[in-house]
């Protein structure tokens, strides 16, 4: 069955909201420090990194419908350990994620204390989750509008008002891999139509043949016009410096009026990313636990707090450029696990050619190891103690049980008393 145009326009605007996060507002300051102009065409290879594992994740996700995102597809594909080092890297990615988007919503709503800032957005998006909220279709699309229409004015203020000439410039051609890496959080919102949740309805592969490519071309559309834009403005050198790069190009562009706007799109792009971000999370956490690799006895609400925990410590411990070269480089490590569980797929159950998860495989890891060699070491340990502790506590686990098991056997059988005979 032919999609409909709107059918593949309300799936774009569904996963519109995921993507448009910290990337967009905070990412660029960092990017333009390792590789200045540099990291305009360093964006069309994390688009394609985004692509190939887009279609990698769809794939899966109607193969194995019912289970927990790229953990369960590498669980079913390539087994046990390969799984618990994807849930490693991916709760890891999600930590310094959740930190990044609400660092940068600190800096952007509450710049006298972004920090309190950031934390109260962690919290209070938690708390929303926890009650039930979701992001349906039509506020995605309000989402998508409002914070699409502020950056189209970033643009143009941009682009209206000739620059201050620069200090100077930074970032060399040799960084354009590393930034790569490091832009590919701005993309990795995709799995919120790739990878519905249960209770979600799928999207039809026909749809996704469409709206995936859409969806990351529209994002490439979008990171590029807007770091054009504000490169022109400040320069490499201050963009590089800037802790909020959308509202210092306002300014620097005579048009301080509209930094309210972008303080609302600010707001509202950090709420949806970071709950996509928190529910991802979860997705995860539930799955490890009714696999057994977590006690199954955990309850969602104490899932949700353990992820408040994690990102209000993300928060405290990390700054914005190091909590997004995690993200980055955890997330880069999710990606290859699961392009490598999808090659191994049946082709009935391929939309796409395996071409895609062994370009998908290949560019993840490539990106992930030029990542700066901080975000890189920070992403190894973490990784590493991740899957260590979730296979200590499976096996912990299973020996208790087989203790239980062995007690119940071996404890003797309680015998009926005996008869006592009846009188004659």
């Amino acid at each position: 069955m032919t999609p409909t145009p709107r059918e593949i326009v309300t799936t774009v605007a569904l996963g519109l909201p995921a993507v448009l996060g910290a990337g967009v507002f905070a990412g660029l300051a960092p990017a333009a420090g390792l590789a200045g102009w540099w990291l305009l065409p360093a964006l069309a290879v994390t688009a394609l990194a985004a692509l190939c594992s887009a279609f990698s994740t769809a794939d899966q996700s109607r193969a194995y419908p019912d289970v927990g995102g790229g953990y369960g597809y590498v669980r079913a594909q390539l087994g046990v350990w390969p799984a618990r080092m994807t849930a490693s890297a991916h709760l890891v990615g999600r930590a310094a994620m959740a930190a990044a988007v609400a660092s940068m919503f600190g800096a952007y709503v509450v710049p006298d204390q972004p920090v309190a800032g950031a934390l109260a957005l962690v919290v209070a998006t938690a708390v929303l989750g926890a009650a039930g909220f979701r992001f349906t279709t039509g506020v995605s699309v309000v989402v998508s509008l409002v914070v699409l229409a502020v950056l189209a004015l970033v643009v143009a203020s941009s682009f209206s008002i000739a620059p201050v000439p620069s200090a100077g410039e930074t970032g060399a051609p040799g960084e354009l891999v590393g930034v790569a890496g490091l832009m590919f959080t701005a993309f990795a919102g995709f799995e919120r139509i790739t990878a519905p949740h249960r209770g979600e309805r799928p999207h039809p592969p026909g749809v996704l043949k469409f709206a995936i490519p859409i969806l990351v071309g529209l994002s490439f559309a979008v990171y590029l016009a807007v770091g054009a834009g504000v490169l022109r403005q400040l320069g490499s050198a201050r963009l590089a410096l800037s802790p909020a790069p959308l509202r210092d190009a306002l300014v620097a562009a005579d048009a301080s009026a509209l930094v309210p706007l972008v303080q609302v799109a600010a707001a509202v792009a950090g709420v949806a990313v970071l709950h996509f971000v928190l529910a991802s999370a979860h997705r995860t956490l539930t799955g490890l636990a009714e696999d057994g690799d977590l006690p199954t006895r955990l309850k969602p609400g104490v899932l949700s707090l353990v992820l408040t925990v994690a990102g209000v410590l993300a928060v405290v411990l990390m700054p914005l450029a190091t909590a997004l070269g995690v993200a980055a480089c955890a997330t880069l490590f999710y990606y290859a696990f699961t392009n490598a569980s999808a090659r191994v797929l049946l082709q009935n159950d391929r939309t796409w050619p395996m071409r895609t998860a062994c370009l998908g495989l290949g560019l993840s890891v490539l990106l992930a190891m030029s990542l700066p060699v901080p975000a890189l070491l920070i992403s190894i340990a973490a990784l590493g103690a991740g899957t260590g502790l979730i296979g200590l506590t499976a096996s912990l686990r299973a020996s208790l049980k087989e203790s239980r098991t062995e007690k119940r056997e071996e404890s003797p059988r309680r015998t009926p008393p005996a008869r006592t005979p009846g009188r004659s």
